[in-house]
């Protein structure tokens, strides 16, 4: 009988073990959640800046937000047509095989979740040490590893109590970052109203050699877009998925450009044009102007609660990406074992924390880069150069950013591939104005990967070579016992 009653609380078989307990709204939350995380309250003054002009701003801004549509429309037929857990581990092994599937499943387990991951906690650290300070606690800048560490095994132990529970933190967190985001549009249309702002172009603006670098701008603006994908990873557990994968995915990514051109409007209003370019951080000038100390302390702690939004969401769909690698690979069947009684996969949420803070302390501990030198020295001392990176969350973003793009783009590439591959395929949803909109969509991952590429040089193998690990161990796992 115990025997019994264990294997009745953890399974692994796909459809007997997803309940699904996703709303259309649970979903629109957790695609807003990992989306607005920090980018919104720092790159902005770096995207009019490269674009030249107020208009050109908006334009990169707004086409930003139409390929991130694009891209949205892609992954909704993609997830109605295939509504399994894992999404992009479904989609690329259906179009190309088992291995792709596998070398993303595990590149999302040993690298790019857990890296995204620390990046958001190093954020929520940065910020957290700010609000203490500015309420007048002493916490010393060392304290980041600790406190990005702490945000993790919080959310972490959150989601072991169920999907339930998870859901509503994501649901909550969301809310008090939409309402902190409310806050800042009030604030620069309150400084606009008093005439602080002044949106004309200054003289010397006009007058500065400076050329527009419009490539550049839109690498900003599609980083400040990214994550709405990893809705299509808990696809079996939401509610009539051909209707609400493709609702979520559309809602969620038009929501998050209308916020996030108020966002723009309201620094510009509040700010001014020079002002935007001359602020390094916008969200905390243009508070700090309006309200004072009260103000620097409430965005600090409108960006503590955004990146924990992100993170508690990375940390809810990403784990259902490993069980899906658990489930047809032998070598990680316990990430397979799902909790029916609080309906998480437990295993799967622990190494996932387990790996995510391992990050944390590598990248952002000296002990850590150390330890990461060591194989390069055989090569080159100073194969990664570490000064050029100001902390754990530039390393991590610049490591696991081609990554990311890769697969990103094969798995636009497989829409197309599978209208031919499975032309019998139920899609409730088609994409509109197909080819047009899926050979976008590619074109733009192949930009970002070029670019982020551009930019990570060495560091780039920080995040290719535990993938590159996963190919024997695919093998390896193929083997039957």
């Amino acid at each position: 009988m115990p025997s019994e009653q264990r294997q009745s609380e953890s399974v692994s078989t796909p459809g007997s073990s997803f309940q699904k307990q996703l709303s259309l709204w649970d979903t629109v939350n957790i695609i807003i959640g990992i989306v607005i995380g920090v980018s919104i309250f720092k790159v902005p003054s770096l995207v009019f800046g490269s674009a030249g002009s107020i208009e050109a701003g908006f334009a990169i801004w707004g086409l930003g937000g139409l390929l991130m549509l694009a891209g949205a429309l892609c992954y909704a037929e993609l997830a109605a047509s295939i509504p399994e857990t894992g999404g992009d581990y479904v989609f690329l092994s259906r179009t190309y095989g088992n291995g792709s599937g596998f070398l993303f499943g595990w590149a999302q387990f040993i690298a790019i979740n857990p890296g995204n991951i620390g990046i958001m906690s190093y954020v929520f650290a940065d910020y957290a040490i700010s609000f203490l300070n500015a309420c007048g606690y002493e916490i010393p800048a060392g304290w980041s590893v600790i406190l990005a560490s702490t945000s993790v095994c919080i959310l972490i132990c959150l989601n072991l109590l169920g999907l339930m529970v998870g859901k509503w933190a994501q649901n909550i967190l969301t809310l008090a970052k939409v309402i902190g985001l409310a806050a800042i549009v009030v604030s620069g249309f309150y400084l606009g109203l008093q005439g602080a702002g002044d949106t004309i172009l200054d003289p010397a603006v006009q007058a500065s050699d400076a050329k527009p670098h419009f490539g550049l701008a839109m690498v900003f603006v599609l980083y400040a877009f990214g994550g709405w994908n990893d809705a299509a990873f808990v696809a079996a557990e939401v509610k009539e998925p051909g209707k609400n994968i493709p609702l979520a995915l559309i809602a969620g990514t038009a929501g998050i450009l209308v916020i996030y051109l108020l966002i723009n409007f309201a620094y510009l209003w509040g700010l001014g044009y020079t002002g935007l370019l001359q602020a390094s951080t916008p969200a905390a000038e243009l508070l700090g102007n309006a309200w004072g100390n009260h103000g620097t302390r409430l965005i600090s702690l409108i960006i503590m609660i955004s990146s924990l939004g992100a993170i508690n969401g990375l940390i809810l769909t990403g784990s259902r990406v490993n069980v899906r690698l658990g489930m047809d690979h032998r070598f990680f069947a316990a990430l397979a074992h799902w909790n029916r009684r609080v309906n998480a996969p437990i295993f799967s949420l622990l190494s996932q924390g387990v790996i995510s803070i391992g990050m944390i302390v590598l990248v952002g501990t000296k002990a850590g880069r150390r330890l990461i030198d060591a194989p390069f020295t055989l090569i080159q001392s100073d194969f990664i150069r570490w000064e050029q990176y100001q902390d754990g969350f530039d390393t991590l973003l610049v490591a696991t950013a081609p990554l990311f793009w890769t697969f990103f783009l094969l798995t636009g590439l497989s829409l197309i591939l599978l209208r031919f591959k499975a032309p019998e395929l139920e899609r409730p949803f088609r994409v509109p104005l197909y080819p047009v909109t899926p050979i976008l969509f590619c074109l733009t991952c192949l930009y970002m990967l070029y670019a982020s590429l551009e930019y990570a040089r060495g560091l780039a193998l920080l995040g290719l070579i535990p993938v590159l690990i996963g190919v024997p161990l695919y093998w390896m796992s193929r083997r039957k016992p």
